[in-house]
């Protein structure tokens, strides 16, 4: 044992021996990318040195490091697609600090290619499964009503479903909606939807970087299954003050940013509301909603290596109707989010960040229908601290560790009763319901690896745990990513991750249950578990400016959670005694094509999947589909710049029929004093039922106005003229069983939701 310890110690002493060698020989550069016209740390800029052919990325925060063999003179090209690359030389005999502002490209149509400035991380890094959402296909792609939206652009992407018609809920490689993490500046945003979901929560005007993560998971992201959506806000122009905003048919947008200090410090305030309850009230007097969201944004650099950020957001959706056939309902919904955040640069190597997050979520739903009640309450409140740091040895790896604790509490209840004579009925309010408490300790480390230069590692471990209520849960979640590189432009990929999720949302499965409900894991519902493999192939052409993918991916999933069968829940928040328990796996292969430069950019995304689940208590114990299991599914999204006034944009989408269950039959049950009237529907399998394809083409042009002039003010305007569902598909949004009137047989009735629908808003900066 003595003699191993010591062959242990001789060994590090030799290595560090090594290192110190090796870090005599070299310099490091490091720094921050920016935006020229605003200050805006840029996220994934490129950063190479043409000498000795190596280079790095900018995280999160704009920051780079760059280790490398100390020369008299080293050039390099800083580069971010949509900017004018910069060709830096220096002295290569110190370690230097170097800030770097790029420029906008006035356009792209006749842009001049400098060899290796392009962005080729996904040939080149070894994580997949990873897609940088541009934020300009966001805000010229065609969506409902004209209003830009982030989700809906996330369901054009390949291994994404979405959900029903018109709504912004996004499944990913066979997971649920609860096994997204919507992140928004690191805070959770359990309920990303406005209007039913007809829109997102997500003001794309304060928005600074989208990117989606469905596979081969680094160790720092953990507590969901299937994907990460981690969106940034814009930090705010610390150079002058700008006003932009924009009117729509629904809505309206107004986004004020600028310095508090040049170059020293920043804010932005971005607000939308809605006018639906001011236009709808006249003619649908028994309807009022609207909705509202509030991004807002402040940071400061405190020193040189020293940044911290504040930032909030706050989004409420408020409804109710009153009509005169027996039918009430009203919901209000919401998310609240705070972040502090403080970037601490120890050296040119050395990143940290620390975090303090609250999240704060709740949805409140009660219906009245004839003489049956209803009311669903969720509730989560949330207080995040974390601390992430990024160690860069050399050019040849790139460390992250980290902790994270986070102290939960959820409070859900829900009821259904039938409304007794003297019409007072018990209604649950949110100080009532007793709350779940629960702590989550998470330790993660994970080292990316460049071990030659065709063969790169992502060699990750997070270590979760659990408690709540006097039960625990630890766990090991190893993650690995393995890129191979066949020639500069081809390589090939494979990743293995396991995942644990703590938080559960149970689908309501009877009229009883209108809306979906958090629960927390506890001693009766255990953990949800993921394992996923992925094997993919990517190629870029023409200097990377076509990116070109193939990803193949196998998951299981255990712990999934659904109410049994006709449950219909009581005034209790004892939800678990009222669940059943199952397993699920998905495979599939997606294909994606990408062009990133010239008049013509926009992408084709198809992917191939299935999908099953299989629950001992349902189904007679048989493997049956689950709801979004939709076998085939292809998204086109283009874009096309005319000329200097006028941008054309499109999309279609092809996707098969998802899974439904519909009865074979219906039983009479008298005097019966359940939700059901009486009437009981009798089902043999779950989801035997499939709904018609789905298409749908969209389109829409904007035009371009700049230079205006308001009360002797220049400002930039721009007209967006949409057309949603061109062809007016009548495609499927529910089916219901109705009883024909002369026959008396059940017949299943299909609903449309959203024929062609055109729009026209207006955009405008100062």
């Amino acid at each position: 044992m003595i003699k191993t310890y010591l062959q242990l110690l001789g060994f590090v002493c030799f290595y560090l021996s090594v290192q110190s060698v090796l870090m005599a020989q070299s310099i490091t550069l490091s720094g921050y990318v920016r935006d020229t016209r605003t200050g805006e740390s840029l996220i994934g800029a490129t950063i190479f040195n043409t000498n000795q052919k190596i280079g790095t990325t900018t995280n999160t925060y704009g920051f780079y490091s760059l280790t490398m063999q100390k020369a008299d003179t080293l050039g390099f090209v800083f580069s971010m697609v949509g900017y004018e690359p910069q060709l830096k030389k220096i002295t290569g005999q110190n370690s230097l600090s170097l800030t770097i502002a790029l420029a906008e490209s006035a356009r792209q149509l006749d842009e001049v290619r400098i060899s290796a400035t392009r962005n080729y991380q996904n040939v080149s890094a070894p994580q997949m499964g990873v897609i940088d959402v541009p934020m300009k296909q966001i805000k010229t792609l065609p969506a409902v009503l004209g209003e830009r939206d982030v989700l809906k652009i996330i369901q054009l992407l390949p291994g994404v479903q979405a959900g029903q018609e018109g709504t912004t809920g996004f499944f990913v490689r066979g997971g649920n909606t609860d096994q997204n993490l919507v992140q928004l500046d690191e805070a959770t945003v359990y309920n990303p939807n406005h209007l039913f979901g007809l829109f997102s929560t997500f003001n794309t005007n304060a928005l600074k970087n989208v990117s989606l993560i469905k596979g081969g998971f680094p160790a720092q992201y953990g507590g969901r299954l299937s994907s990460i959506l981690d969106i940034s806000m814009k930090d705010g122009n610390n150079q002058k003050s700008a006003v932009s905003g924009g009117i729509g048919l629904l809505t309206s947008n107004l986004t004020i940013e600028g310095p508090l200090k040049k170059d020293k410090s920043s804010y932005i305030v971005s607000a939308r509301r809605t006018y639906v309850d001011l236009l709808a009230k006249p003619f649908l007097g028994g309807t009022n909603y609207y909705f509202y969201d509030l991004n807002a944004k402040f940071n400061f650099w405190l020193s040189k290596k020293d940044r911290l950020f504040i930032s909030g957001f706050t989004g409420l959706d408020n409804a109710a109707y009153t009509g005169a056939n027996s039918l009430n309902y009203g919901i209000n919904f919401g998310n609240n989010t705070a972040t502090i955040r403080w970037n601490r640069q120890f050296s040119s190597k050395l990143f940290t960040n620390t975090s303090v997050i609250l999240n704060d979520y709740h949805l409140n739903l009660s219906t009245i229908q004839n003489n049956y009640y209803a009311q669903v309450y969720s509730g989560i409140r949330d207080l995040n601290a974390k601390f992430d740091l990024e160690y860069y040895p050399n050019h040849r790896h790139k460390i992250n560790a980290g902790v994270n604790y986070s102290d939960n509490t959820f409070f859900p209840s829900s009821t259904s009763t039938k409304i007794p004579k003297s019409g007072i009925f018990k209604v649950v309010k949110s100080d009532s319901i007793p709350r779940q408490y629960s702590t989550v300790w998470a330790f993660y480390a994970n080292d990316e690896i460049k071990a030659s230069d065709n063969l790169s590692l992502n060699i990750g471990l997070r270590l979760p745990t659990f408690t709540r209520s006097g039960t625990s849960y630890s766990f090991i979640e190893p993650r690995l990513n393995i890129k191979y590189s066949l020639n500069p432009t081809t390589s090939i990929k494979a990743a293995y991750t396991e995942m644990n999720q703590f938080v559960h949302l149970v689908p309501s499965s009877t009229a009883s249950l209108p809306t979906d409900i958090w629960i927390s894991s506890g001693p009766t519902v255990k953990p949800q578990n993921s394992r996923q493999i992925a094997l993919g192939l990517f190629k870029n052409f023409e200097n990377n400016a076509y990116e070109t993918s193939v990803e193949a991916y196998y998951k299981t999933m255990q712990n999934q959670v659904l109410f049994r069968e006709g449950t219909q829940p009581l005034l209790s928040n004892q939800l678990e005694k009222l669940l059943v328990f199952g397993n699920g796996n998905s495979y599939g292969i997606e294909f994606f094509v990408k062009k990133n430069v010239g008049k013509l950019t926009g992408w084709v995304s198809y992917t191939l999947s299935k999908t099953t689940q299989q629950f001992d208590s349902l189904n007679f114990s048989n493997p049956f589909p689950f709801t979004y299991d939709k076998r085939h599914n292809l998204s086109v999204a283009a874009t096309y710049e005319f000329n200097k006034k006028w941008t054309f944009a499109a999309n279609f989408v092809f996707t098969s029929g998802g899974a439904f269950t519909m009865p074979t039959g219906r039983i009479p049950v008298f005097q019966d004093g359940s939700l059901y009237d009486g009437t009981y529907s009798d089902y043999t399998t779950r989801n035997n039922y499939r709904f018609r394809p789905y298409h749908r083409l969209d389109v829409s042009a904007i035009l371009h106005k700049p230079n205006r002039k308001f009360f002797k003010k220049n400002y930039d305007g721009e007209w967006v003229f949409g057309i949603y569902n061109l062809y007016s598909r009548r495609n499927p949004y529910f089916v219901y069983l109705a009883t024909d009137p002369i026959t008396k047989v059940p017949q299943a009735k299909e609903v449309s939701l959203l024929p062609i629908i055109p729009s026209v808003s207006y955009n405008f900066k100062f």
